[in-house]
């Protein structure tokens, strides 16, 4: 009998859970978010219930998956920016890239996610909530960053602004998809839309910080 390694187990629980949230994405689309039971989704993957709580201890985290990667996702770009750019700077650049790579974190899901959130008042509030913890992750980031020369409120309304931007862009996208839109058609109007957005606030918060943290 074979020795199961540390990283075979890893393996097989991220096996499992990508399992668990294929099929309870299917059936949240095929009957609806608020209609799809936790025993369904356990019967469908051939687990136990149990073990469906375990990987997703909240129901809206079997639709949105990728919540951590989402709400780490600006504070990231802003800590990881080169020597001397700006917050804005790294962000405009990480949305275009994003949106070259039709990014689902950007808001790219295709249209039956986008109508199954859009259909749920629990995932809608969920989403909004995860829109708030992705505004405060930045403003934790921006404070480190920030001089002590600034006004204290300084990071938090810079992080207000900028993750109001992207909260903006995200619901433009996914409102441009439930209108019918191919992803193709969407980057093309977002672009020059993305850009008008960030220049607008380029008036508003320059450089800062322009510094690394």
């Amino acid at each position: 009998m074979g020795i199961e390694t540390p990283g075979l187990r890893e393996s097989k629980k991220q096996e499992t859970r990508q399992l668990i949230s294929d099929h309870a994405t299917r059936l949240f689309i095929e009957e609806g978010f608020e209609r799809t039971t936790i025993a369904e989704i356990a019967a469908a993957a051939r687990v136990a219930k149990k073990t469906v709580t375990n990987y997703f201890p909240r129901k809206e985290d079997l639709a949105l998956d990728h919540h951590e990667q989402f709400t780490a996702s600006l504070a990231r770009a802003v800590a990881d920016r080169a020597d001397g750019e700006s917050a804005l700077a790294a962000l405009r650049r990480e949305f275009d890239t994003a949106l070259e790579k039709r990014d689902p974190v950007a808001g790219f899901a295709g249209p039956e996610f986008a109508r199954m959130i859009a259909d749920s008042p629990t995932l809608t509030a969920r989403l909004r909530d995860l829109h708030d913890q992705r505004e405060e992750a930045l403003a934790a980031v921006l404070a480190e960053a920030t001089s002590d020369a600034d006004p204290a409120i300084a990071p938090r309304a810079a992080a207000a602004l900028l993750a109001a931007a992207q909260r903006l862009l995200f619901q433009r996208i996914q409102e441009l998809t439930l209108a019918g839109h191919s992803n193709d058609s969407i980057a093309a109007t977002v672009a020059p839309e993305a850009a008008h957005v960030f220049d607008l606030l380029a008036a508003s918060l320059g450089d800062f910080p322009a510094a690394a943290a």
